[in-house]
């Protein structure tokens, strides 16, 4: 296990240095994170120094050719979190707030208005109270998938909504080739069988339809796996890469920096991939 951890460090550390970024040590960043997180943000070693031009380079680069090991390079230990309870008591009282900033949630809706299409039928995984659509976007049906009932119940951009948590069963609730899209909004970081989920986008995307991960900084660091706490921007960039990669079922993913205030307020990073249409 121990060597699969390695070789995946040894990759992310290809990946940064293609990107023309060195990250730091692996003792390095096993030190902070053992000193404990005081707010909702993952450790970005190295990327806040960065300028803004700069770092949209490194990061939309960290996928143009990456160097993945040849098999899954990823240990169960990877996917630990520090707080290993039943999912379903932490996400048990609804949260009815924004998990980004304005100035992000803007961004990630505009994006959004450029890449959906009137018709497309829609998916949100880990979805909430607000998925972050265009207010004029006329969807076929659109769907929630996410933990708790109320919050669901709230978001009016859903046509339907499935609770369900995807850590204690990974199957979605849909038949084949239902979706166009799939989103899941800055929660990549909670799924701790990623492999089986990815498998599960896969399977309910039609061929050509689109995963649409979108992901900042900020996270409930008990609940995050513990591999994201441990790495910094542009490696969490190569790690949802590698999801899509070893799924085998997608066309190479891509990174957009879309950050609406680089340095002033939250980042925001795409990663989307097509599901192969062979």
């Amino acid at each position: 296990m121990q060597s699969r951890s390695l070789t995946l460090l040894l990759a992310m550390r290809s990946a940064s240095l293609a990107a023309g970024f060195v990250s730091p040590p692996a003792s390095s960043i096993s030190g902070a994170v053992g000193t404990g997180l005081s707010s909702s943000r993952t450790i970005s070693s190295g990327s806040s120094k960065l300028n803004a031009s700069t770092m949209k380079e490194l990061a939309e680069k960290v996928l143009v050719n990456p160097k993945f090991p040849d098999a899954w390079p990823f240990s169960p230990e990877d996917f630990m979190r520090q707080d290993e309870s039943d999912d379903t008591i932490f996400y048990d009282q609804p949260r009815l707030v924004y998990h980004i900033d304005d100035f992000a949630v803007g961004a990630l809706t505009k994006y959004y208005a450029e890449n959906f299409k009137d018709g497309d039928d829609v998916l949100d995984i880990c979805s909430s109270w607000v998925s972050h659509y265009p207010k004029d976007f006329k969807g076929g049906s659109v769907v929630g998938l996410g933990m708790n009932e109320y919050e669901l119940s709230q978001n009016k951009q859903l046509t339907s909504y499935d609770v369900k948590d995807l850590n204690a069963d990974c199957v979605f609730p849909y038949d084949d080739e239902s979706f166009d899209k799939v989103t899941c909004v800055v929660s990549v970081d909670y799924l701790n069988q990623p492999q089986k989920v990815f498998d599960e986008i896969a399977r309910v995307l039609r061929p050509g339809g689109e995963c649409i991960i979108s992901m900042s900084n900020r996270c409930f660091p008990t609940k995050a796996f513990r591999i994201w706490l441990q790495t910094n921007d542009l490696e969490h960039i190569f790690i949802v890469g590698s999801f899509f990669h070893f799924s085998g079922q997608f066309d190479p993913a891509t990174c957009e920096d879309i950050s609406p205030n680089p340095g002033r307020s939250d980042p925001l990073f795409i990663v989307k991939a097509a599901k192969k249409s062979d």
